[in-house]
This record gives structure tokens, sequence and C-alpha cells, in this order.
């Protein structure tokens, strides 16, 4: 009897991405079904007790009905679900992390978790130094004076000049998948690369970086850029005293999670010059609202959290969540599973 699976994707990892890389990973017959969320046409947000969301818990219970498999990205995984869905053994999730599934309500109910670290690394990493380059060398700022029909001759005078990244120092702030990019990027424009991450030892980053305290690579780095995952102890790592603590004409670029800034002491330090410009792909409120000081800010960069967004990306996804269906299937552990312990079970 084939395996009920339901590739739940949306506009960006495809329901047909999803779909064509589970039945190539899995050559036994799959009873493959289709379902359409609607991020990033609609925002993602909170479904239920989970964050991070697209669809609605009747929607997925419907689709659900029979699954045993669901490979998503955006599709929420709740209480309610997991009580509506006894079929259901293996929900993995295309991103980072599963944000978007309740993962203690999951281990309860015997499904087991999955996820995606790095599939958007390299978008990420490559998106951030086009970012610092943004900034550095006020790139919108002069095609849009210049579609406008101002040659801005000024910006080669000193006092308006941009920054070089040879021979700067660049700090980074989280050493995981897409820091360790940005540190190899950086270093080949000729950057010094610091590294704050207190997670990860210092003899991983020797070789690539130099690791160091975060009030150290505040003080020394040209370039800061953000890395970090969002928790209670990161939340607004970056804040006033961080800020006040930067290089005196240095530059804050944030690609990670907008929780991590304290937006507000940023405009500030760009208002009164101690930055030289600032670059954001993520921000607290996400959409940004219109009347956001960001956007009025001087020579600050913002994009609308599209840091991940390219087509590898989306097939990185759907290749990585298939193999884990493969592993499952075969009875194989799970290469990147957020329960481990419901497998356990299983095979005990």
């Amino acid at each position: 009897m084939p395996v009920t699976v339901l590739a739940a994707g949306d506009h960006f990892v495809l329901p047909s991405l999803l779909a064509d890389a589970v039945r190539a990973e899995v050559p036994d017959e799959l009873d493959v079904r289709e379902l359409t969320l609607p991020w990033p046409l609609v925002p993602f947000g909170p479904v239920a007790e989970v964050d991070e969301a697209s669809g609605d818990e009747d929607t997925m219970i419907q689709a659900l009905s029979g699954v045993r498999v669901c490979l998503t990205e955006m599709g929420p995984l709740t209480e309610r679900m997991l009580d509506a869905c006894p079929d259901l053994e293996l929900f993995c999730v295309s991103r980072g992390g599963p944000v978007n599934a309740n993962v203690a309500a999951a281990t309860g109910h015997g499904v087991a978790v999955s996820y995606a670290p790095g599939r958007n690394a390299a978008a990420t990493a490559e998106h951030t130094v086009s970012m610092v380059l943004a900034v550095t060398r006020r790139v919108p700022e002069l095609h849009g004076e210049l579609r406008r029909g101002h040659w801005r001759g000024d910006h080669y005078t000193y006092d308006n000049s941009g920054i070089e990244l040879e021979g700067a120092t660049v700090g980074l702030v989280g050493f995981g998948a897409v820091g360790r990019r940005v540190a190899r990027i950086v270093r080949a424009f000729g950057a010094q690369v610091v590294v704050h991450d207190p997670y990860v030892p210092a003899d991983a980053v020797a070789g690539a970086a130099e690791p160091v305290p975060l009030d150290e690579l505040l003080a020394r780095s040209r370039v800061v850029s953000l890395h970090s995952r969002l928790t209670d102890e990161t939340r607004r790592m970056i804040g006033r005293a961080q800020l006040a603590a930067m290089v005196p004409g240095s530059v804050l670029v944030n690609c990670a999670r907008g929780g991590l800034v304290d937006y507000d002491a940023v405009c500030d330090a760009l208002e009164d010059g101690h930055l030289f410009g600032a670059g954001f792909d993520v921000f607290p409120d996400e959409p940004i609202p219109a009347g956001s000081r960001l956007l009025r800010a001087p020579n600050v960069v913002v994009t609308p959290h599209v840091a991940g967004a390219s087509r590898e990306t989306a097939h990185k996804a759907a290749r990585i969540v298939a193999g884990e269906v493969g592993r499952f299937l075969r009875g194989e552990p799970l290469a990147h599973c957020a329960n481990p312990e419901v497998l356990e079970r299983r095979r005990g």
C-alpha cells in the first residue's frame, strides 16, 4: 500500500518541488498530494500556539487526512492538528528550524519533526555581503539620484566618500552556516574577520577568523554583521550601549532576526552620525510599518526579509526534507530531527 505524503508548499518552496524531490528520493510508490499555502504573498504569522506559519489549522487538517508524512516550509503543526490527524508520523519543515511546529506536542503524539539547517546559508551570506557593499558605497542612494537626473559628483569629496572592505575589520556576531560563509567572502576582499559566538569553540573558528568577546568585536570592527538566532538571551543584544561602543563611522548589518536590534537606538546613531550607515533585511514588525523611522534615517539600505530568497534555496530545501523522508521510510536515523526520542521509542 503506497505511503500517503502531503507536499504542503507555498509560492517559494513550491509543492511541485517538494513532490518531485520526494519521488526522486523514494523509488517506492507514493501517494503524493499537493497543497499551496499563501506565503509569501500573505505574510506569515502566528497560527494557534505556533509562530511564523502560513495557512490555517482547518485547511491543514483536511489536507492531512490519512497522511503519514508531511513536507512543508510554513505549514503549522499544532496540538489541535495533531489530535485530528492520528495517521501523521513525520512532519518535515524545510527551514533552518521548526518554529512553525509545536515540537513538544508532536513528541507527545509520537510524530517526528525534522528541519533543514543550512538550506539558505549561501543565499543569506551573499545577500549580507551585498548589503555591506550597498551601504559602504551608498549604491541605492546614488542609483536613485541618478535615475532622477542628479549627477552627485559631491560624493567624490572626502567627507562623502565610501568605505573599502580591504584592510577593514569585519565583526560577525554568530558563526554558524551563514557567518562562516560571510567570513570566507569578506576575507577574499582583504578584510580581517573577528567573531563572537559563545556556542562555537575557539578552535572551530581558528583559521577562518579571530574569536573575541562582544565588547572587543564592537570596539574593533568597521563593519558589524549579525548572524545569531533570536532567543531570550540575544533579544535586543545590540542596543544603545553596544552602538555607542562601535567604531565611529562604522556600519551595522542585520539579515538574521529583527528582534536582535533596538532600531530606535540605531536611528539615533545614524542621525547623529555615529554610524556611517546600516543595512537591514529583518525588522521587529513585518511588514515594516510605513511610518517607521528606518525608512527616513540617513544611509540605510532595507530589503523585505528576502536574504534567503534564491531559487537554489528552494531546491536545496526540498532535497533536504525529501532526504529525511527517505531515511524515515527506510528505518534510518534522521539527519536533522528536533525530537529524536520519538524515533527511539519506535525502535524500542
